[in-house]
């Protein structure tokens, strides 16, 4: 390999390097998204006015805002709060939540019984 292309090689590192980055922020914004969705939904599942009605009815509104956004739906939406209730007062996980991906966790969440297994 000439001097040339190791210098080249360099710039693609740099490259590289920079959109890992950018997919790690990106991650971390999404799954505080989430968080901050799950929160919400669940604090307003604690009144009696709220119920699975209106989970269904954000999700249509999000749907019509939003045409063509994944991860909204009933499911999505009930996985998000899912998702804070178990971490919400784990002070041993919950500032290492972003560090995995959604899928990750959706795979913790669904395979792990315990607060053990999901640690």
């Amino acid at each position: 390999m000439n001097e040339m292309d190791k210098s080249f090689d360099q710039v693609v590192d740099i490259i590289n390097q920079a959109k890992e980055n950018a997919f790690r922020k990106v991650n971390e914004e999404l799954i505080l998204m989430y968080q901050a969705v799950g929160k919400f939904l669940s604090e307003r599942s604690k009144e009696a006015s709220y119920g699975d009605g209106y989970i269904d009815s954000l999700s249509e509104y999000i749907q019509d805002r939003f045409p063509g956004i994944k991860g909204f739906n009933r499911r999505g939406l009930y996985r998000m709060k899912q998702f804070y209730e178990l971490y919400a007062e784990n002070e041993k996980v919950s500032p290492m939540v972003t560090q995995l991906s959604w899928t990750n966790h959706l795979l913790i969440m669904s395979g792990c019984k315990s607060d053990e297994e999901r640690e």
